[in-house]
Order: C-alpha cells, then structure tokens, then sequence
C-alpha cells in the first residue's frame, strides 16, 4: 500500500471518529441539564436510603426513572447539572414495567424529548446518561446489541418480568437506573433499568424502551399513581418462525416463550418454554410489544385463546388472564 492510500485511511478513520465524538457530545450538551441524579428516602437531616437517575418529561417538575430506584420511598432529592437541588414526592410506580414517575416542588425544568424505541435497529449507536456510582452526568456510549429481552426480576416477594427491554453495550453501573438512554438526534428511547454480571461494567445493560406500551404506563402513573393490566406470567422474545410455518401463517415471526412462571394463567393453560406463541385472540404476534399491547385490564378474567407452535404443530390453547397487581 502506497504512503498516500495509508494516509487516506487514516483520514477517512480519523473523520468517522471525529463524527461520532460530535453525535455523542452534541447528545450531551441537549440531555444533561434534563437529567437528575437522585438521592431517595431518608428526611433532610438523614443519610438517604437509596440513590438512581431521573429524566425530566415536563417543564412543570414531572420525571420519570426506575420503580426499583425510588421502591416503597414517598420522597427524596433531586440535584440538576446546573448544581439546582429540589426536593420531590413520588406520583406512582410499576414494579411490572420497572418505571415510576415522581413530581420535584420546583418547576422550570427542561423536558427530554421522548422517542419510540420500536424504531431502533440492532447495531444503532445510542448514549446512556445518568449518575453511576454517584458520579452525577456521567456520559457512556454504545450501540443497541439486542432488542425485545426479558428481564426476570424479583422484588422479595415473587419473581416479574420486565418484558421487551433494550440491550446495550453502553456502560451501566449502580446509580445508573433510571437515567436516559438517547439516540443520535437526542431523543429519549429507552430508561436505564439494570447492569446484568457478576460485578458492574460487565458490557451488558438494560434499558427500559421508551414506546406505546410504556407511553401509556407513565400516563396512567400520572393520572392515578398506579397501573392496572392483564397478566399471563411468561417470558420471552421475537424469532424467526420455521419456514414451512411461516408460510402456513402468512407471518414470519413469534414470540418464543423462555420463561414461565411457576403460578399464572400460563402455565395453567399449558404454556411451556420453548413454545412459539404466534397468536393471541386471533391476532398476529410478531414481539413482546404486540402482546403487551393487547394485555389491557379490559382482558382480565376473560378466557383467550392463543395459538402456539410446539414440536413443529400448531396448537390452540385457553389462557384467561388475571390482574396484574404490585
């Protein structure tokens, strides 16, 4: 190779790093005045009982973090980039979505911009902001390694499942909960929500997606504090359906059941892992999202069927869903 073709090289590497220094810092500069570290429970002359991030979606003091970061907590403080520190109250949190919102007492906040993280491709660059370790605007950036996981979690008393989380390599740490998760255009795709490893900065992290599906979760903490919806108690996430089966179908993809809770309507209708869950009243599912999406509170107590692939046949079972309740 030519001195002048190893040169051009260089160049050519040093404007694609150069690129994507001004995405991730032009990402920062809009995103970090809009989110909060956080400083959980305890009175003010107390140490606090916990700590996370939070991200700002209103002027008028609304943000919204981690159900696990604020728990059964009734307040705390937050502190701002700008050195600003407020107080806040807990609104309402969903230990099933791993999303709460709370209300600081000051207003005059800058709002984030809220994306549609079913928008996102598998590889797209995304920015995790938050306050790991304590470190408040902390800056990590990534790409998305995977989409549509769920997260078994436990909260002491029973086992849950965050379903459709977003992957990244983006580093999470303690303390990053609850923080944005952004796109190249700035806009707030995913909640930070766990640090999956045996020690903190294993290279995995998930994030809560910012969608329809979540979209109505946080509007409903907003108007009532909680959350009612249908309940099936299974796991999994989007693969692609054998070929003779797609072609019987007319649909390409499943969801393929990878866990299953050991009480619930699933495994009392015969939902085994492994199972290719292909339909649910009828309806197509492609993803955790299309389920979630038809698991209203209007389902509970309402026999369903649902259609799966087992062993390479379909089968029709009978599932009747029940309320999902913290």
């Amino acid at each position: 190779m030519t001195d002048n073709g190893a040169s051009a090289i260089l160049d050519t590497d040093a404007a694609v790093l150069d690129a994507y220094s001004q995405a991730v810092m032009a990402v920062a500069e809009r995103l970090l005045p809009s989110v909060a570290s956080l400083a959980v429970g305890g009175a003010q002359d107390q140490r606090p009982q916990g700590a996370g991030s939070a991200v700002v979606i209103s002027e008028d003091g609304f943000l919204v973090t981690s159900a696990h970061v604020v728990a059964r907590s009734a307040s705390g403080s937050a502190t701002f980039a700008d050195g600003r520190d407020t107080r806040f109250d807990v609104v309402g949190a969903d230990p099933f979505s791993d999303l709460a919102v709370i209300r600081a007492v000051d207003g005059g906040l800058i709002p984030a911009v809220l994306g549609d993280a079913d928008e996102l491709r598998v590889g797209q660059l995304v920015i995790a902001i938050g306050n790991p370790l304590g470190f408040s605007g902390s800056v990590s950036a990534g790409v998305v390694s995977a989409l549509g996981r769920s997260l078994p979690a436990g909260d002491g008393r029973r086992v849950r499942i965050v379903d459709n989380v977003i992957q990244t390599d983006a580093a999470l740490h303690p303390g990053s909960s609850g923080g944005a998760l952004a796109d190249g255009r700035a806009t707030v795709v995913g909640v930070s929500t766990a640090v999956v490893g045996p020690g903190a900065g294993q290279g995995l992290g998930l994030a809560v997606p910012i969608n329809d599906v979540t979209r109505d979760v946080i509007s409903q903490l907003l108007r009532t504090g909680q959350v009612r919806r249908a309940y099936l108690g299974l796991g999994g996430g989007s693969r692609p359906l054998p070929p003779r089966i797609a072609e019987r179908l007319g649909q390409t993809r499943a969801i393929e059941v990878t866990s299953v809770m050991s009480s619930g309507p699933a495994i009392s209708a015969g939902v085994r892992p492994g199972d290719l869950l292909v339909a649910f009243d009828g309806h197509p599912l492609a993803g955790i999202g299309d389920l979630q999406r038809r698991l209203s509170a209007e389902r509970v107590g309402q026999p369903v069927e649902v259609t799966v692939v087992r062993d390479g046949q379909l089968q029709r079972l009978t599932v009747l869903p029940t309320l999902l309740v913290d």
